[in-house]
């Protein structure tokens, strides 16, 4: 088991992890500075820094070269949201997983929903964990370790019942090997808590407009806390901001308050 990778385990172990979503290496490199124990991609965050659209219109071996770079200069664990996993089968996915593995990632996140003609729908669970048992079995036969991160998008989506089929795919992506579970757009404090009891895999929320504050979250049993793209979008409107505010100065002043 690599250092990195036991590190990055263990701090899904006790205390809430909040773990900042980077976009560039100079981004992964601030947080470093500042103390943050790991760190981990937004992956529509770095697509739009690249000029793409998210949900895979950013081609892998961007995304990749990316990854190189943060890892080339990081001391600390770096995860990556691989979205969908850019593949179609288990096996490219696992390829795909392989040269992040190469780079010195130690952790994925991989998302249970699709994106096709009519926009984003959950895939079948089943579905779903049967790649996860393939990423996780491969993984396994190569002696690879890496945290699996299984990302359900049911409250993102805000499907029907979406209460019964978290709690169904909750407990079927921990038989198939996942290492935790990711639950985008979940903000009311009874249902995180009854997410964190159907599962012993430690739970990832993302922060959201209403997201209890982190002292509640890590008194709810949430072990994982992450900012998705919304940092990164914060950054460019504040540049956004800068620039009319030069303009309506008449002055490069407003750079250097």
């Amino acid at each position: 088991m690599s250092s990195m990778f036991n590190a990055f385990k263990e701090l899904h172990q006790e205390r809430l992890l909040v773990l900042p979503n980077v976009w560039n290496p100079e981004s992964a490199r601030r947080f470093q500075e500042k103390g943050f124990p790991a760190v981990a991609t937004s992956s529509a965050a770095v697509a739009a820094s690249l000029g793409y659209e998210d949900g895979e219109g950013m081609p892998f071996d961007d995304y990749l070269f990316i990854v190189r770079r943060m890892t080339a200069i990081l001391r600390i664990p770096l995860s990556v949201d691989i979205e969908m996993g850019y593949g179609h089968s288990p096996e490219a996915i696992y390829a795909n997983i392989s040269r992040l593995l190469e780079a010195g990632v130690v952790g994925i996140n991989l998302e249970d929903s699709t994106i096709g003609s009519t926009g984003r729908v959950l895939q079948p669970a089943a579905t779903f964990a049967a790649t996860l048992e393939s990423v996780r079995n491969r993984l396994t036969a190569a002696g690879a370790d890496l945290f699996l991160n299984a990302r359900t998008d049911t409250y993102l989506l805000n499907v029907a019942n979406k209460e019964a089929e978290t709690e169904q795919r909750l407990r079927l992506y921990e038989t198939s090997g996942a290492d935790g579970i990711f639950l985008p757009c979940i903000t009311e404090e009874a249902a995180i808590t009854t997410a964190v009891s159907q599962t012993k895999l430690p739970l990832n929320v993302m922060c959201m407009p209403g997201l209890p504050a982190l002292d509640v979250l890590e008194k709810l049993g949430v072990k994982r806390v992450s900012m998705g793209p919304f940092l990164y979008n914060k950054v460019y409107d504040h540049i956004g901001q800068l620039s009319e505010a030069i303009t309506t100065a008449g002055s490069f002043d407003p750079v250097f308050i």
